[in-house]
């Protein structure tokens, strides 16, 4: 199965269940893995047949701004929901991370990684 990679994408948003985390933004990430036949985008050089990238970061952009979710895990299943329900594709794969989680200790970050079909 043929896909578009998107890596990297950042926002600050509210999400979390401490109320400091409802109020104080936080650097999120995004990575997203979009499965599709791009056979017919590659042979006929056309968008139409793909998927518009800054189509994707701005539904994704006003997601994660949005509505503030408790968990990260709402946050990915919001995003795959709307990535399948707006392009044709297959099947999604969304990673969220949550480099400031209020946990005490020392790491890189904290992650949801969720894969979503198209029903």
């Amino acid at each position: 199965m043929d896909s578009i990679i998107a890596r990297g994408l950042s926002f600050k948003a509210c999400h979390g269940v401490l109320d400091s985390e409802k109020t104080c933004p936080q650097p999120f990430r995004v990575d997203l893995e979009l499965f599709l036949d791009l056979q017919a985008a590659g042979q006929q050089d056309e968008l139409s047949l793909s998927v518009d990238y800054d189509q994707v970061y701005q539904l994704v952009q006003s997601i994660v701004e949005g509505l503030s979710c408790n968990l990260i895990e709402a946050l990915a299943e919001r995003i795959a929901q709307a990535l399948l329900n707006k392009f044709p594709l297959r099947a999604v794969e969304v990673i969220v991370y949550k480099p400031e989680a209020p946990v005490k200790g020392e790491f890189q970050y904290f992650a949801v990684k969720i894969r979503r079909e198209q029903k």
